[in-house]
């Protein structure tokens, strides 16, 4: 068995798509058709199933699957230990971020970051919380900075700051004079929200029923540029966090906090548990550390 047939197995095992796989790995289907073959006869099992035009994992595949994903884990430790040897004189690092949280608490720490070290090859993605997860359980990312509680036992968790939702109208919209506002707005204002697969969402949803109601946006939509522009056009409200909000300064915005209840989220940073955490990556969490406690005393001080 070679470490390249388990990169190619990885990549079909997700992709469950010869065509697709072959493009995404830079080869010819015959070419993966045949290390496949390979690798189901060294393993003496079938690893996919095939229906008609579908590719399907075996229980074989599955658990070859796992086992893969360990196997090239504890290579990228192997190599984060010895990249350790380079100090933060080189390297890479991956970070996956909700977009919010990439837009106004992140540009300050990559800045200085890159400042101190330019010779670390920075990412920064902004990614809902579900590819978050599977980006750090795959090895593609270092870091991630989501929304907590983290349900999953698989991260180690350290919370960063608390924030709340806020409500965003239009200037021009009867609502912008009001101190605050209930969730109840929802229910009987036209809003623009994130799908219902976003945790975001999710969240908002979850505080809806306990008011004994669902939202019903005219507009579903997966940029927060999106929304933040129909928003400004008039077109319904929406609730994001009030730190991205104010972050913006959208001049045809007005943000008014929610009350009764008041919605709180917490903002963390979440790894695979038992990673190697190389020099590089220490050094970010410390600078976002820094960050986050200069934007929570701003915070403080407005």
């Amino acid at each position: 068995m070679e470490l390249k047939q388990l990169e190619y197995f990885l990549i079909l095992s997700e992709e469950l798509h010869f065509t697709r796989a072959a493009e995404k790995l830079g080869i010819a289907q015959p070419s993966l058709s045949q290390q496949i073959r390979l690798l189901e006869h060294e393993m003496g099992i079938p690893l996919f199933d095939r229906v008609g035009k579908k590719t399907i994992l075996t229980k074989a595949g599955q658990i070859l699957q796992q086992h893969s994903y360990n196997v090239f884990h504890e290579l990228s430790q192997a190599h984060a230990n010895i990249n350790e040897l380079q100090g933060l004189q080189r390297g890479s690092l991956k970070i996956g971020a909700l977009m919010t949280v990439v837009h106004y608490l992140l540009p300050p720490t990559v800045i200085r970051f890159h400042t101190h070290y330019p010779n670390i090859e920075l990412s920064v993605l902004g990614l809902r919380t579900g590819d978050i997860y599977d980006g750090l359980l795959q090895n593609e990312l270092d870091l991630g900075i989501v929304l907590l509680p983290v349900e999953q036992d698989s991260f180690e968790v350290e919370p960063l700051y608390e924030e709340n939702l806020a409500l965003a109208v239009a200037t021009d919209n009867p609502i912008s004079k009001s101190p605050f506002v209930t969730l109840d707005i929802l229910k009987e204002s036209p809003s623009i929200l994130l799908p219902n697969n976003y945790y975001l969402r999710q969240l908002i949803n979850e505080h809806c029923r306990s008011l004994s109601f669902t939202p019903q946006p005219v507009v579903e939509m997966t940029t927060l540029e999106s929304i933040i522009n129909m928003v400004s056009k008039g077109v319904g409200v929406t609730v994001l966090p009030q730190a991205y909000l104010d972050h913006l300064n959208h001049p045809e915005l007005s943000i008014i906090p929610i009350q009764n209840p008041t919605l709180t989220t917490q903002i963390g940073l979440i790894y695979r548990k038992h990673k190697h955490l190389c020099a590089a990556t220490r050094e970010f969490i410390k600078q976002l550390a820094e960050t986050t406690r200069s934007f929570i005393s701003q915070k403080e001080i407005t």
